[in-house]
């Protein structure tokens, strides 16, 4: 378990495993709308996609925006701050709209444009 830990607010956790970044600069992680090739850069962005495939919000948490489709029982949390949202949460993601999303280097997508 190589690499730098920080020990903040009690939890420890390992410092490249930061918050992605949604600026295009090197080292983060993005969400990439796959069909469109959209990064996307807010939550107007991701809730637009996940309604074009059905999903919608549920319920209204303080901490958290919660989507779910009727169809299914998954249901995607993420913060409810965009700048909080974690590599974690992008997989979640992705896990739950196969072939939709991915998650990219920053670096590759900066790249590409």
């Amino acid at each position: 378990m190589t690499g730098v830990w920080v020990f903040e607010d009690g939890m420890v956790r390992r410092a490249d495993t930061e918050a992605p970044s949604t600026g295009g600069r090197g080292g983060g992680k993005l969400l990439v709308h796959v069909p469109s090739g959209e990064v996307v850069t807010s939550y107007d962005v991701l809730e637009r996609r996940l309604r074009e495939l059905g999903w919608e919000r549920y319920l209204n948490d303080p901490c958290l925006l919660q989507f779910h489709q009727r169809s299914t029982v998954h249901l995607i949390s993420v913060p409810r701050d965009f700048s909080r949202l974690k590599l974690v949460h992008m997989y979640d993601i992705v896990v739950k709209t196969r072939n939709i999303f991915e998650v990219r280097d920053a670096a590759a997508v900066a790249g590409r444009s």
